[in-house]
């Protein structure tokens, strides 16, 4: 019987040296940043498992291509365009330039890598919440690595750079605000399950309204997709209930504003029947009737500050091996959607 050996991979190497595939990679193509201790110890494993870097691929990486990569779901959502701009404009002042995708596919693992290889992109702006990413960490291979950060959504993993929105506590405050109105019967409509910014202010949600010693009613519950049409969809669960709640807190914006279109057919006034509050502060919503009161994302210090960090993490101007984490503050703002009751 003929036995085929496997190619000793870099990750083989960190395995028998007791660290991290990203160390391996530093020790080989950027030992100074690296201690003695641990160079020596890499070597005697890429020595010990007959390793060798694939010259091709490092090659290929190491010819910057000065431009970053965005990736979001939906780019069409209007929550997006300011978040988009900001980031060419600050990538603009670092002299890069920025590709835009609207989705991933399946297989982050491979789509990320062509990328890389095919030196279109120096590093990633991932703005996809339903990815799981977990799958991120298989992009070590052969020395060669991508650089990211992951915005807009709570990203339960450690090890991803991350600028992120205080989606939970936002949550919390709208709930917390309605309650200060004098609502007690207050719905929610959610965003799409996969999304991890939906949990987070889902879970915020029920935070408020357990720290307000009110009730989670089920059919004040629905499950939409972050569009105007999830509201109008939401707008007939709720009429088909008992009854109504006197107020809403909607996940984004667009699908307050579908649920105060719908709502107004059956002659339900926003705030006087019901008050409604959204999420993200989208440019229609202060021109909206009424004017949408909303828990405002800083969008543009998003944009920024993620684009900021990717470069400067393309460039080597941070330490490795510690993950940037950002948690920006969402802001309340009052409009004329919500009124007080009682």
């Amino acid at each position: 019987m003929v036995v085929i050996k496997k190619t000793p991979t870099i990750q083989d190497v960190a395995r028998h040296a007791s660290v991290s595939a990203a160390t391996v990679s530093r020790v080989l193509s950027s030992p100074e940043r690296v201690s003695e201790t641990t160079r020596e110890r890499v070597h005697a494993a890429v020595r010990d498992t007959g390793y060798t870097m694939n010259q091709a691929a490092r090659s290929l990486r190491l010819k910057a291509a000065r431009t970053i990569l965005l990736a979001a779901p939906n780019i069409g959502n209007p929550f997006y365009s300011t978040i988009v701009d900001a980031v060419i404009r600050e990538a603009a002042v670092r002299g890069y330039s920025v590709l835009v995708a609207s989705r991933i596919g399946d297989d982050p693992n491979r789509w990320l890598r062509d990328y890389l290889l095919s030196n279109r992109a120096d590093g990633l702006l991932l703005f996809d919440g339903s990815l799981d990413t977990g799958a991120l960490h298989g992009l070590w291979d052969d020395g060669v690595s991508l650089p990211l950060v992951a915005a807009y959504d709570e990203i339960p993993d450690p090890q991803i750079n991350s600028v992120i929105t205080d989606n939970r506590l936002a949550a919390s405050r709208a709930i917390r605000y309605l309650r200060e109105l004098g609502h007690s019967k207050i719905g929610h409509i959610i965003g799409p399950s996969r999304n991890q910014s939906t949990n987070e202010r889902l879970v915020g949600f029920r935070e408020g309204m357990h720290e307000a010693g009110l009730q989670v009613r089920p059919e004040w519950l629905f499950q939409g997709s972050y569009n105007m049409e999830s509201g109008i969809a939401a707008a007939e669960w709720f009429l088909a209930a008992d009854e109504l709640p006197t107020a809403v807190f909607c996940g984004n914006d667009e699908m307050a504003i579908g649920l105060i279109h719908r709502l107004r057919r059956e002659k339900i006034d926003c705030p006087l029947d019901i008050s409604v509050i959204g999420f993200d502060d989208i440019a229609v919503a202060r021109y909206f009737d009424p004017p949408l009161t909303t828990m405002r994302q800083p969008r543009e210090d998003i944009g920024k500050m993620a684009t900021r960090s990717l470069i400067d993490i393309i460039e080597g101007t941070v330490p490795e091996n510690e993950p940037i984490h950002v948690v920006l503050t969402s802001d309340l703002v009052v409009r004329e959607s919500t009124r007080r009751i009682g």
